[in-house]
């Protein structure tokens, strides 16, 4: 290796001035070191001569450190060809076999982080090499871990084998277990000989093996059983001896050690239940005692902060070793037990002093009273998101509590809650100042289980014995003269929030008296100069309280709710303001007529909120959502728009080449926002709309290459179509040019060179234009056919395919009666490989049809089916399609090269035949949800059949139910209002959100498996030999459905 440098294989002196010149102060002097390093890297030698350095005790303790992470980082990229950081070239075979012969003496070394960065190395070598390419390791790393004489061997084997415990595999493992296990056991039971944190380790690599051999029971059942039956009983009894002792204060080693202890323990329950019961009782005492003894130490350290709880504090590994941590270990253990169907018989007795303690461990510690008094948003987060705490992980031990032990549990938990709060008192009464903080875990701990509390009492009649232990009145009337009255607020504010929250939990329960004192409370809690814990309480109160009051009795009470929410709404921010739209919501929905009056004060704030926060996914959707909400109310639609529209066409007119001074998100939520408020508008906003921004939209759609922009851009001219219709065309001036506009629009979205994404909701565009413009259209159906056709043969998406096939469904709705007419239209459009327009949708729609989504569009397409063949069109009848799959002969798993070479045969069957299979099949899906569909309803059955029997004496009813060909003077489809008889189905809401025609059309209250029924009886009345000859090639299941349809 040269580069004016020297070689590295002519000795260690180059190396060693390189590794110096690293750490000169000089800048300059140190970028060449390691540009010089770097081009070493490349070049044989380079590994090794590294490795030397490291073992040469005679050098700098900082050249060795730096030469172990260098070589650290040398093996990751070097190593092994293919893997994912690899970095040319490869280690040749020659520097491989010495690095692996020298290295492994440096885990000997007397300095931890060379030990560390070495352990590091051989980790990542051993899980390529190890055991085919280097064998001895492991036996090296076994007699290091069983030597006492030198303390640093058994540091640095554990190290090393911690690293890379995780990485065996059900072939590396199970022979290392009967020699591994005695040894790390040697080690945890040596208390005198070794210090807390190598027992730590020793139990690290326990549990990676443990959660190894846990995955491999699930096949090799007897031979895990095996491994781990020998040593389990002695494993058990050195665990109750490591948690016999009290938990010791400022003590993190020990904590450390008792984690790993639980964390083993939990895989033992989880993987090897039945081994683990029988001696399960061996730790029971000792586990109680960390539990009890764990919550004097964590009172007097965390809750108090009078003790060191070394918050924060990591070891080498980086793992929290803070008495925090200790106790969510403890407590998901505990949660780990309770949930198992086993050892919760074991849990049952204790289940009430189990409770006891955790509500002192769900007490706020002083580093949350700090933090959260100084930061209110910080507050409301950790309460919302489940943060990783020990008042969380109380929480989550008694919701399962409730959901393991049921009515027992209820009560047990009632009985410990009660017991906390009269401790509470008596603390108060002494005059201590942290009395409030077990109070406020007291309300947190019932209040966390209210609902199960309030759904037993009323549907369970053995939950008397609940309600006469816990009673809501008493309760909720001490909250209001103890906790929520005027004394105290500034003491304790969380105490107070608190109180608040529980009036939000048990809002179901409480009579409407008392909702009304809570709500006055949570009104003055949103007043001037309260503490940000009692805003917080005041605004989840009010957010459930609305529901449960007599608003129109409270009105002169809002107009204070919505000024106090409106500065707020200027002061909050990120969870806080999350938190304050959720209550403005639920105060417009509470009351139309105080909301249309805050509206010109909450309009703009919620307006500047919503643009402050549009690349915030989650405030920007709530204040959508709040604005979409005051959008609803009678009389804020005009007003909210009009103050809208100007700040949203600002935003759409930007300059294209000016993205950058516009926050991000900013143009496509102002699309969604102009949608929402175009959505069921009065004309005259929509016409205020477009004046403002129609242009702007109609230039976003043909120049913007963003998809998202593409998507809200298309749903907003769909919008525009819908609800200004014909008079649309008017307002520019010029209705040709708007229509040539909206036809290139749709011309850009359908060219086979924008991405698929763009076009998702183009099929809507044009379906709009089709039905709201008619006549405008009627000249371009045919190319806007062409190109739909184009379109769908350029994608794979199969979701784009679905949409655009719904377009072809409604065209075939609008040709009934005269389906004939487009049947001929798309028989003369070309279409690739395909002998026409007709051949090509046919058979993509009859492989989609079961990928459409969405009640209404699945009738949609459906009925439109049926259409096609009550046709009876001779074109028809010369297209087969892909049927059946034809079942391969060969077994074995068929993996990617197989299926290359062997693909699905599918049959080709008439189309016809699969348009009544498709049929069949929505009945068979039907059948398959159960007795509330048509089929399996009798009663229904019967009455649709009365009906029909009634409508044969009715000559108008009769011609709109016989099934005939479009040539006939009239078809079944026709007048919907013929099936009125059949509007059983309740609408679906979530269609409106996907397609706003679903809540106008009658065709959505159709039920649709009565619906094809009453299609299949027509059809084989009409032509029962032509019915059997397309029956033929059905699936036993398509005609016994069939067959079942014919018989009633």
């Amino acid at each position: 290796m040269t580069n004016g440098v020297g070689p590295v294989d002519g000795g260690q002196v180059w190396l060693v001035n390189c590794l110096n010149a690293t750490l000169d102060a000089n800048p300059q002097v140190r970028t060449a070191a390691e540009e010089a390093l770097k081009q070493a890297s490349v070049h044989p030698g380079y590994g090794v001569a590294l490795t030397k350095a490291i073992i040469n005790t005679e050098l700098h303790f900082g050249l060795r450190q730096l030469a172990a992470v260098l070589l650290k980082q040398y093996v990751k990229q070097h190593w092994q060809k293919d893997e994912k950081n690899f970095v040319e070239p490869e280690v040749s075979p020659e520097d491989k076999a010495a690095i692996k012969e020298l290295l492994p003496a440096a885990l000997e070394d007397p300095h931890g982080k060379i030990r560390t960065a070495v352990g590091m190395a051989i980790a990542s070598i051993a899980n390529w090499d190890w055991p085919e390419e280097w064998p001895g390791l492991m036996g090296y790393l076994l007699s290091l871990i069983n030597d006492r004489t030198d303390i640093n061997k058994v540091h640095g084997a554990l190290r090393c084998l911690a690293l890379f415990a995780g990485d065996l595999d059900d072939v590396q493992l199970p022979p290392l277990v009967p020699v591994l296990f005695p040894a790390l056991f040697a080690i945890v039971t040596s208390k005198d000989a070794y210090d807390s944190s190598l027992r730590r380790r020793a139990l690290i690599i326990l549990h990676s093996c443990i959660s190894t051999l846990g995955v491999m029971s699930g096949v090799y059942q007897q031979q895990t059983k095996e491994l781990m039956s020998p040593m389990l009983k002695s494993w058990m009894e050195q665990f109750a001896l490591i948690l016999t002792s009290p938990v010791p204060s400022e003590d993190a080693d020990d904590w450390g050690l008792r984690m790993e202890t639980f964390k083993v323990l939990m895989r033992i329950v989880e993987n090897f239940p039945k081994l683990a019961a029988a001696e399960f009782p061996e730790i029971l005492a000792p586990l109680w005692q960390t539990f009890v003894s764990g919550l004097k130490v964590y009172e007097q350290a965390c809750v108090k902060g009078v003790e060191e709880s070394f918050s924060g504090m990591a070891d080498s590994d980086g793992t929290d070793q803070s008495l925090e941590s200790f106790a969510i270990q403890l407590f998901e253990f505990l949660l780990t037990a309770v949930s198992s169907p086993r050892f919760s018989k074991i849990v049952r007795k204790s289940v009430g002093e189990l409770v006891y303690y955790t509500v002192g461990y769900m007490q706020m510690t002083e580093e949350q009273v700090q933090t959260w008094s100084s930061d209110p948003n910080q507050y409301v987060a950790d309460e919302d998101d489940v943060t990783y705490s020990c008042r969380v992980s109380g929480i989550l031990l008694l919701e399962e509590l409730v959901t393991v032990f049921e009515m027992d549990g209820l009560r047990l938990i009632v009985e410990a809650v009660q017991q906390r709060l009269i401790e509470a008192s008596q603390a108060k009464a002494l005059g201590r100042t942290d009395w409030w903080k077990l109070r406020e875990a007291a309300i947190l701990a019932i209040g966390t289980v209210a609902n199960s509390l309030h759904e037993m009492a009323n549907t369970v009649h053995e939950a008397k014995a609940v309600s006469l232990s816990f009673n809501f009145e008493p309760f909720l009337d001490s909250i209001l003269a103890e906790d929520l009255g005027a004394a105290g607020v500034q003491e304790c504010p969380f105490l107070h929030g608190r109180a608040l929250w529980a009036a939000a939990k048990f809002s179901t329960a409480i009579d409407k008296p008392r909702s009304e004192k809570f709500f006055y409370a949570a009104i003055n809690g949103l007043g001037d100069g309260m503490p940000a814990p009692i805003k917080v309480g005041a605004c989840r109160a009010l957010a459930q309280l609305f529901e449960h009051v007599n608003v129109s009795s409270l009105r002169t009470h809002l107009g204070p709710v919505y000024a106090a929410l409106a500065k707020l709404l200027q002061e909050a921010s990120d969870e806080t303001l999350h938190l304050v739209l959720e209550t403005l919501q639920a105060a417009i929905k509470a009351d139309d007529q105080a909301a249309a009056a805050a509206e010109p004060v909450i309009s703009p704030l919620l307006l500047n909120t919503w643009a402050n926060n549009v690349s915030d996914p989650f405030i920007s959707c709530d204040a959508f959502d709040t604005l979409e909400t005051l959008k609803k109310v009678p009389g804020c639609a005009q007003p909210l728009a009009l103050r809208a529209l100007p700040v949203l066409a600002s935003i759409l007119a930007r300059p294209q080449h000016q993205p950058q001074q516009q926050p991000q998100d900013l143009v496509n939520g102002a699309l969604d926002l102009l949608a929402m408020l175009l959505k069921k508008a009065p004309l005259e906003v929509v016409k205020a709309a477009h004046d403002a921004s129609f242009k702007s939209v109609i230039s976003i759609v043909l120049q913007s290459d963003d998809t998202s922009e593409l998507q809200n851009g298309t749903e907003c001219l769909a919008a525009f179509v819908r609800e200004g219709g014909e008079a649309l065309l008017g307002w520019g001036g010029d209705a040709d040019q708007t229509m040539r506009m909206l036809l290139d629009s749709v011309a850009r979205l359908l060219n086979p060179e924008q991405d698929s994404s763009s076009a998702l909701f183009v099929g809507n565009l044009v379906t709009t234009l089709i039905t709201q413009l008619s006549v405008r259209t009627a000249p371009h159906i045919r190319d806007l056919i062409a190109a739909l056709v184009i379109r769908m043969q350029s994608t794979s998406v199969a979701v784009l395919k679905s949409k655009l096939l719904i377009v072809f469904a409604r065209l075939v709705h609008m040709a009934s009666p005269n389906v004939g007419q487009l049947i001929d239209l798309l028989a003369t459009i070309p279409a690739k490989e395909h002998e026409n327009a007709l051949a090509y949708v046919m058979s993509e729609w009859v492989m989609h049809q079961v990928e459409i989504q969405g009640s209404y569009q699945i009738k949609v397409s459906t009925t439109a089916l049926a259409l096609l063949l009550a046709s009876g069109h001779p074109q028809l009848s010369q297209i087969y399609v892909q049927g059946h799959i034809i079942k391969s002969n060969a077994s074995g798993i068929v993996t990617r090269s197989r299926a290359k070479v062997s693909p699905d045969q599918w049959t080709r069957v008439p189309l016809q035949a699969k348009l009544l299979a498709l049929l069949a099949d929505s009945l068979v899906e039907a059948q398959e949800q159960g007795p509330t569909s048509a089929l399996d309803n009798d009663e229904e059955w019967e009455d649709a059949d009365e009906d029909e029997d009634d409508d044969k004496d009715d000559d108008e009813n009769a011609a709109a139910m016989d099934v005939k060909s479009d040539k006939g003077p009239s078809s079944v489809f026709k007048e919907l209002s013929g099936y009125e008889h059949l509007l059983t189905d309740e609408v679906e809401e979530g269609d409106y959100e996907e397609d706003p025609c679903a809540a106008s059309d009658p065709l959505n209250k159709i039920n649709l498996a009565v619906y094809v029924s009453g299609f299949i009886k027509q059809l084989w009345e009409r032509d029962g030999a032509s019915f059997q000859q397309l029956c033929q090639t059905l699936t036993d299941s398509e005609k016994g459905v069939v067959q079942s349809v014919l018989s009633r």
